[in-house]
């Protein structure tokens, strides 16, 4: 799955606004009707689902931004505080990478960073993300982790809590515990990356649990 990370030129974008858009737009991709069967993009989706859950995180601005609206996938926008910018992330329907459309293929994948300031803002979401305190991220790479996580909570979850978390516009809550509450802590979703990019693999990277 590729994700597209708007980036403004002209004003900054906090990482953890992009990182929960970008969890947002995986699930809500996931969600649409189109992804159920009989829908145009379920055969990929499936195929895709069955245990092939890479996700690649590139960035665009201006007019490459506007341009790949047109490909086939998700937008989710998500306001950040006064004085930033609001994030905006674009999940695509699912392809081999060999076959990527050039209007994605051209967009640059590795270095994406975005700004560390402040916490959450999503209050109340029903689903919450915990990044581990042991490793470092790029902004591209921790956006993926936690798509990768709340793919998986969409995944274990029941139709109630499924629909609790629809109706919340799938808005997820990331973050940062420390080490001793990290170590003392189990949840029912765990994200170990398999070392393909960045990390050395198998690495543990995100957990999530939600409201239940």
């Amino acid at each position: 799955m590729q994700l597209v990370v708007r980036r403004d030129r002209h004003r900054p974008t906090r990482e953890i606004d992009v990182a929960e858009a970008g969890a947002r737009a995986v699930v809500a991709l996931l969600a649409d009707e189109r992804c159920e069967p009989g829908g145009a993009w379920h055969d990929a989706t499936a195929y895709w689902s069955d245990d092939r859950i890479r996700k690649l995180v590139r960035r665009a601005d201006g007019k490459r931004w506007d341009d790949a609206q047109a490909l086939d996938g998700v937008t989710v926008c998500q306001p950040g505080p006064d004085g930033f910018a609001t994030a905006a992330v674009r999940a695509y329907v699912p392809a081999p990478v060999r076959t990527v459309p050039k209007l994605l293929a051209r967009l640059q994948v590795s270095g994406t960073q975005f700004g560390t300031e402040g916490e959450s803002l999503s209050d109340a979401a029903v689903v919450t993300i915990e990044v581990s305190p042991l490793i470092a991220m790029t902004s591209g790479k921790l956006t993926a982790q936690c798509g990768h996580a709340a793919q998986l909570a969409w995944d274990l979850m029941d139709r109630s809590a499924r629909e609790r978390w629809r109706s919340d516009g799938f808005r997820v809550r990331v973050e940062h515990p420390d080490a001793v509450t990290w170590a003392a802590t189990r949840r029912p979703v765990s994200v170990v990356d398999a070392g393909f990019t960045e990390l050395d693999g198998p690495t543990e990277t995100t957990r999530a649990h939600w409201a239940r």
